[in-house]
């Protein structure tokens, strides 16, 4: 019974490690198929982030997200849910993370690293 507890407890030790960004992955299932998730892909220009996902909810520029560019905060809609995405940009204005939390959150995790 002890080295079943301690292997499970190894697993998920190990799993979450593995996870650099903490999202929920039913928020991926959910909304994988909008334009900003399934579309956006490092490298991209805000120019073509803005085309394909509309204009941002808010924009925070890099003194709000400790990074040399800027954030975009976006809210999706799926069945009368809403949920937070971000979209972040070097300084250069090409995408270098995206992910299901606002630009503030994306900021304090990076903090916390």
């Amino acid at each position: 019974m002890y080295k079943q507890a301690l292997a499970a407890f190894c697993v998920l030790a190990s799993v979450a490690g593995c996870s650099t960004t903490p999202e929920n992955p039913v928020d991926f299932v959910t909304y994988r198929n909008e334009p900003l998730v399934k579309q956006v892909e490092k490298g991209m220009t805000m120019q073509q982030v803005i085309a394909i996902g509309g204009s941002p909810s808010t924009v925070k520029d890099g003194t709000a997200t400790s990074a040399a560019g800027t954030c975009n905060n976006y809210v999706l809609n799926r069945e009368g849910k809403q949920q937070a995405y971000y979209v972040s940009f070097d300084g250069t204005g090409h995408v270098d993370s995206k992910g299901f939390m606002t630009c503030a959150q994306h900021a304090a995790n990076q903090k916390a690293m």
